[in-house]
């Protein structure tokens, strides 16, 4: 086995990045603003601060500066687990006897067990910065919802975390890291909102969606003095503060001479894949590489592979301002899957916009599939990874065994988002042969679509 590279790459804590990458300072087209609803008109600074604390907005609407200086405290937070290894897929590549490189970016090394608590600590550190009582917010998966509570204790704030109830019955262990770190974890949808009442009425027994939660804790926000929303994906400001996945990777990889071909990310929201990409893609922006950038969805919530690029709301209970993305639509009920993190029916607006203009390709892949991908994983790499991840590991297992089939060797980078050691539920499903598969037909695509709201300002 060729040695020349570590199997592990770590940077030292006088590396770590001292600023956030933002792509959008280099992207030849913006993605529209938000919409309010109501006027089909972009949303006045003033509303986006009802919800998101004032500096997240101020990084939200920046689209000029291309590094927004990381503040101190935040630098204290990070260093804590930050820098995380860049490691070289030695047993993965003998395993799939290829030619190819493979690397990843592991995110996991952290109690939260995923890369959330990147923007986690920047955002309730800016919610401690002005002053706030507390913050709300959804999960999925639980590793969102983990790494806020994490923060939240951190910098002393309240938290109540709208969890998706088929993850608060399939994980329950999450929810209980949650509350030893303070926090108020409600299953989603639920009888404590009315967008939960409304939710529950409409669709009977559902296991919920992140639009769902999102909605609910939107409308916990609204309702109490001295509290935010804060969102673990999509927006800008997420995949900004995530940008130092992106970051320490490439200062890894250059510390190696080592050129990738291919960066490929699981997809959601879109807010691990975005940060990974983020310095690459601005090069590529700028002519300075011809990488291939891959995301990775589930085929039960395939907002970009067949989706619409259209406004749409954020929650599913049409609370939030309009977003330009690739949907399915905020009435899409995705089917109960064990990724929790990737059930959401839009995708964040600057990866939709990169999408629509030619930078990025997107796939999407069955569950059995990624769990095949994600155990063979384990046996040779050593580390159990979140359903999440197993998805980006999949599609770079399919490159690397082309690599093989035309004997080409491509250097390939992916993210390791996190660990699945609470997912046990959904390993057992794979180990006892009963997991299925679960893709949408037609005329549900068409039933969320059917839910995209008319902007006739958009049109």
């Amino acid at each position: 086995m060729d040695r020349t590279i570590p199997y592990k790459i770590y940077l030292s804590e006088e590396e770590l990045p001292r600023a956030w990458y933002n792509v959008k300072a280099h992207m030849k087209r913006q993605h529209p603003p938000f919409l309010d609803p109501k006027t089909g008109k972009p949303c006045p600074r003033e509303a986006l601060e009802r919800v998101f604390c004032s500096e997240c907005v101020d990084q939200e609407l920046n689209e000029t500066d291309e590094r927004i200086a990381i503040p101190e405290e935040i630098l204290s937070f990070y260093r804590m687990f930050r820098p995380s290894p860049l490691v070289r897929a030695y047993f993965l590549e003998r395993m799939l006897d290829t030619p190819a490189e493979i690397y990843y970016k592991f995110e996991g090394n952290n109690t939260s067990g995923s890369h959330k608590l990147n923007s986690a600590a920047a955002q309730a550190y800016y919610a401690k910065k002005q002053g706030l009582a507390g913050v709300t917010t959804e999960t999925g998966a639980g590793q969102w919802g983990t790494a806020l509570a994490m923060a939240a204790a951190f910098f002393g704030l309240k938290l109540d975390v709208f969890m998706v109830k088929v993850s608060y019955e399939q994980k329950p262990f999450r929810k209980e890291v949650m509350r030893t770190y303070g926090a108020n974890v409600i299953p989603s949808p639920s009888d404590t909102t009315e967008a939960g009442r409304r939710i529950l009425k409409a669709f009977p027994g559902t296991g919920g969606s992140l639009g769902c939660a999102i909605a609910e804790a939107v409308e916990t926000a609204q309702n109490r003095e001295s509290c935010r929303y804060v969102l673990g994906s999509v927006l800008d400001h997420v995949l900004l503060h995530q940008s130092v996945i992106g970051l320490e990777a490439k200062a890894a990889l250059e510390k190696y001479g080592v050129d990738v071909d291919m960066v490929i990310g699981c997809m959601g929201g879109g807010s691990n894949f975005g940060g990974l990409i983020a310095p690459f893609m601005g090069e590529k922006l700028m002519g300075r590489n011809d990488i291939e950038f891959v995301g990775v969805e589930p085929a039960s919530c395939p907002s970009l592979t067949r989706g619409k690029y259209a406004y749409d709301y954020c929650d599913s209970a049409q609370m939030t301002p309009l977003a330009k993305m690739y949907t399915l639509g905020c009435g899409f009920m995705p089917s109960p899957t064990h990724s929790g993190g990737l059930r959401y029916h839009g995708m964040s607006p600057v990866i939709s916009q990169l999408y629509a203009d030619g930078y990025l390709r997107a796939v999407a892949v069955e569950q059995k599939r990624v769990f095949d991908a994600a155990v063979a994983f384990a046996r040779c790499e050593g580390i159990l990874p979140a359903p999440e991840s197993a998805h980006a590991i999949c599609a770079a297992m399919d490159e690397a065994l082309a690599c093989k089939r035309t004997g080409k060797k491509k250097r390939i980078l992916f993210g390791l988002t996190g660990t699945g050691y609470f997912d046990m539920t959904a390993y057992k499903q794979y180990n006892d042969g009963t997991m299925s598969d679960s893709s949408p037909t037609e005329e549900e695509l068409e039933r969320g679509f059917a839910s995209i709201p008319r902007v006739p300002a958009a049109d």
